[in-house]
């Protein structure tokens, strides 16, 4: 019988909240590692020996060690580990759309959501940089709305970010944005009318495994919200 492959992740880190959640979707089975990141468990020598990168997320296939998540995303899919839904094998077109999007949320989505995530929130928490000023904090929203605003307007045509059904660009690209409720920031319905939509329908689509991925996340956020009241 086959090794299960074992899945490296911390469901802190959107591409490994993603990962988790197409693979829970595919009915894949996976050996559960999870790796606390709050705990510097990807700095330790032994997680070292599983990625060379010491990041999340990572699989480990028999010897075959991979991580970045679009590599491992189109690994997955050539052994047939997820469905053709969440990433097409049979039409070309349509698994070069949803590469398309995963080359272009690097610079995109990704890095404006990371950033803000980063310096709002990871930061200051952990002790690494004080709360950013009142000014900062403005154009690190300023550059997430730019990054909406090209989402709005160039990639939700139709129900979903390649046609009428979920893909794993859907779910790595709402992991990204839900990041933010943990500094306080949610998508306005009225400036982003579809991506507000698009998030809602990705949640749907993706449950049970959407809301257990984001427990956490949805948890403080909702624990915030009570604080000011």
């Amino acid at each position: 019988m086959a090794q299960s492959i074992k899945y490296y992740y911390d469901l802190l880190s959107p591409p490994s909240r993603a990962l988790w959640i197409a693979l829970k979707l595919a009915k894949t089975p996976f050996e559960d590692c999870p790796v606390a990141l709050r705990k510097r468990e990807h700095l330790t020598d032994e997680y070292k020996s599983i990625n060379r990168f010491q990041k999340v997320p990572a699989l480990v296939d028999g010897n075959f060690h991979l991580s970045e998540s679009g590599a491992m995303l189109r690994y997955l899919a050539a052994k047939n580990q997820l469905t053709e839904q969440l990433y097409p094998s049979k039409s070309l077109e349509e698994r070069a759309h949803v590469d398309e999007f995963l080359e272009w949320q690097h610079l995109n989505l990704r890095l404006m959501t990371l950033t803000y995530f980063r310096d709002a929130w990871l930061f200051p928490i952990n002790g690494i940089k004080p709360k950013p000023k009142a000014e900062h904090v403005e154009k690190l929203i300023k550059n997430v709305e730019g990054s909406l605003g090209l989402l709005e307007r160039l990639w939700l045509d139709n129900d979903f970010l390649i046609g009428k059904n979920l893909t794993v660009a859907d779910l790595l690209g709402a992991s990204d944005i839900e990041q933010l409720k943990l500094c306080q920031y949610s998508v306005n319905e009225k400036q982003f009318p579809k991506v507000a939509k698009w998030l809602e329908r990705v949640r749907e689509a993706a449950n049970p495994y959407h809301d257990q991925a984001h427990a956490f996340l949805d948890k403080k956020f909702k624990e915030a919200a009570k604080a000011k009241i």
